[in-house]
């Protein structure tokens, strides 16, 4: 219990992650501030609620990414900080209001937030490991990637990226406004977060794993960079514990292309009907590498990725996702 008598607060607190992150705080005995959009709205408020300790040591509070000092409540008083709050959208009509200005104002307002109160001893800002392999570099299976690897604006801008455009200026800008006001800041990079819900809504991450699970007749010829959502977690709250903690972490356990992770499946659910064909015919993309070093100085322990698959299957299963 290294949290006790401390005060940290969670943006986005109802998310994927972020609703670990929660359970995890209060495990270890912090008192957590935690912003969501709408504190009425029981598909956002009831899962933590039922968290153990969120009678005694959780408060929710009302906070909108595009409001300016819509933070400043939730910051007050808090040691740390965990700004998990994003959104996470593929595509949009207008890709500069619904994704960009979400990311880049609503981090930039965090931190605005924090500037006010020199209580605040550090920030964790989730990021992606998408804010670090977009560079127009050719992922051979001999390369590694690591924390020194930035997305390139321009290059995700050309090729229409915008979820990861988003999440690459957001990085920057928060590195820049950091640097000018004194912020003890650390990123936290996962790649594709899967493992077990604790919200009742799909997201991103796990819908992927559902379709393959829900008759999907092909998959995809992709590589994928696996982590447990546990493991995010715990390396967010590392980060805020380690007094040596500095920059950005890449967090990715397992480098694996889909048709790798299907066979891991079938070991697991062997009668369960999965797709045995890829939706094209060339090769299979070759694995790559992401460094782990900078993770285990934190302390950070990978989730095996048959775990993590068989955690993500049984949740969806808990939730009726999938009936098999």
């Amino acid at each position: 219990m290294n949290g006790e008598e401390k005060v940290v607060c969670v943006t986005g607190a109802s998310g994927y992650i972020a609703s670990w992150l929660v359970k995890l705080l209060l495990k270890r005995g912090y008192t957590v501030k935690a912003s969501v959009r709408d504190p009425n709205d029981p598909k956002k408020t009831e899962h933590l609620l039922s968290l153990d300790g969120a009678k005694e040591r959780l408060h929710l509070f009302r906070a909108d990414l595009l409001e300016e000092g819509s933070f400043d409540a939730l910051v007050e008083g808090c040691e740390g900080v965990f700004h998990t709050a994003s959104p996470l959208v593929v595509s949009a009509a207008d890709p500069q209001a619904e994704i960009i200005d979400p990311a880049m104002k609503g981090t930039l307002n965090i931190l605005r937030s924090c500037a006010k109160h020199p209580c605040i001893k550090r920030v964790i800002i989730t990021s992606s490991i998408a804010t670090v392999i977009y560079n127009g570099k050719r992922l051979a299976p001999d390369a590694v990637v690591d924390e020194t690897w930035f997305s390139d604006p321009v290059f995700c801008e050309e090729l229409k990226l915008w979820y990861i455009l988003s999440k690459t200026l957001a990085e920057e800008a928060a590195w820049k406004f950091a640097k000018e006001k004194g912020i003890d800041l650390v990123t936290i990079h996962p790649g594709l977060v899967i493992g077990p819900l604790l919200q009742p809504t799909l997201n991103f991450s796990t819908e992927i794993i559902l379709k393959l699970l829900n008759g999907a007749q092909t998959f995809r010829n992709m590589v994928y960079r696996f982590v447990d959502v546990r493991d995010v977690a715990d390396a967010h709250i590392k980060a805020f514990e380690v007094p040596s903690a500095r920059g950005r972490y890449c967090l990715v356990g397992h480098v694996a292309h889909v048709f790798e992770a299907l066979k891991s499946l079938r070991e697991i659910y062997p009668t369960l009907s999965l797709p045995d064909k890829c939706e094209d015919d060339k090769p299979f993309l070759q694995n790559h590498q992401v460094s782990k070093e900078k993770a285990k100085s934190l302390g950070v322990n990978y989730i095996p990725l048959e775990v993590s698959l068989r955690d993500t299957v049984e949740s969806l299963k808990e939730k009726d996702y999938v009936n098999f």
